[in-house]
């Protein structure tokens, strides 16, 4: 008797045991109720996917600008999504949200997130924050919280790819692409940078949503719906101050992209996340180039520079700097009137006698510092005097 006690107790632990359910994971206002998620929304959504949270900054009503990691802190690859800049530009936020819970937390890749880049303008419903500022027009100067905040990430993580979300309203008959797209334009932003980010949009961000069904297009050129020519450059410039110039000037492949705002909701959210597919398509394909073009971005150090053109129109001859000098000198009372922007390009300067200084223009941050210190730059920080030798 006792044996067979023995054998059926054996036999028992060959029983399976039904395996536990997967937690579900965390959903978002927006997919628990078709509604774009809410501030309180977002913040326990954010806690209940467990990622590392920091904030970056606060906006002038109190509100935090958060910054989200995904993947390993130390990753030699580093992607940023900015999230939208404007407050009435929905789309992109949710996309962010939803994309960041599903990426590989151990790769070889860190994926940084701003899933709300304008707090107050959420909020408000508005384009610009709660100041009546434009953000994606404020990268140079950093008048704003939120673009200050922006830009200590990029001096910080110096990432490979920043990938910017916004929306667009259509103009019919011609600005009727369900997604558009464009690359930095500035003449300033290194070849190598140049070429990639334009390789990104046009070979992957195109493919992805097209492949979707969407129809994608250039941003800002109107397009004649019958022939499909381009008629006429409505934006989308080379102005510094966007982020999509300034990602470039700062090393990064830098791209935007917008959906249309006359599909659905869930189509637009749809359209972005298929676009947030090619930039991951594109790293996973394009790494070794990506890190050798911003490696030599980083180490240029003669060539002209440009205070206008783009690389689709020339610049006037007046705005080529064909022989730049040496670098800027400010006075001790300018440097500290401009020394936490500097700081936040990661701009450096050195001491001279008497209390000046000089910010040389060997350094990472060329290209950007005659469009910062310039007279002749398109709104500079000051009007620094040039200086022959350093």
């Amino acid at each position: 008797m006792r044996g067979l006690i023995a054998l059926l107790a054996a036999a028992s632990l060959l029983v399976p045991v039904p395996a536990l359910a997967a937690p579900e994971p965390p959903r978002t206002g927006f997919e628990l109720t078709g509604n774009w998620t809410t501030e309180a929304e977002e913040q326990a959504y954010l806690r209940a996917t467990g990622l590392p949270v920091s904030t970056i900054g606060t906006t002038a009503q109190g509100r935090p600008v958060q910054l989200v990691r995904v993947g390993p802190s130390s990753a030699r690859t580093v992607v940023l999504f900015i999230c939208s800049q404007h407050g009435d530009e929905p789309a992109g936020r949710e996309a962010c949200l939803i994309r960041m819970r599903s990426l590989p937390r151990s790769s070889s890749v860190t994926y940084l997130f701003v899933p709300n880049a304008n707090p107050d303008g959420r909020v408000l419903d508005t384009r610009g924050n709660s100041d009546g500022i434009d953000i994606n027009r404020d990268h140079l100067l950093l008048r704003s919280a939120e673009a200050r905040a922006m830009a200590s990430v990029i001096r910080d993580w110096k990432p490979d790819v920043i990938h910017d979300l916004h929306e667009f309203g259509p103009t019919a008959p011609y600005y009727v692409k369900d997604v558009l797209w464009l690359w930095p334009r500035n003449l300033n932003v290194a070849d190598g940078v140049h070429s990639l980010s334009e390789t990104l949009s046009r070979s992957y961000i195109r493919p992805s949503v097209e492949a979707a069904g969407r129809t994608s297009g250039v941003y800002g050129i109107y397009v004649d719906p019958v022939t499909g020519e381009p008629i006429r450059q409505v934006a989308g410039d080379h102005q510094e101050r966007i982020l999509r110039n300034t990602g470039g000037l700062k090393h990064g492949m830098g791209l935007l992209v917008e959906t249309n705002v006359d599909g659905t909701p869930v189509y637009r959210v749809d359209s972005h996340l298929k676009a947030l597919d090619g930039t991951q398509s594109f790293v996973r394909d394009r790494r070794a180039a990506i890190e050798a073009a911003n490696a030599a971005s980083r180490s240029v150090r003669t060539g002209p520079l440009y205070f206008g053109g783009a690389d689709n129109q020339a610049p006037d001859p007046s705005d080529v700097l064909t022989t730049p000098p040496c670098g800027y000198v400010v006075t001790g009372a300018q440097y500290r009137e401009v020394s936490d922007e500097l700081a936040l390009h990661g701009i450096k300067s050195q001491y001279l006698r008497g209390g000046d200084r000089i910010v040389p223009l060997k350094q990472e941050g060329r290209a950007l510092v005659p469009l910062l210190l310039d007279a002749r730059a398109d709104g500079p920080l000051l009007a620094a005097q040039p200086a022959a030798q350093c």
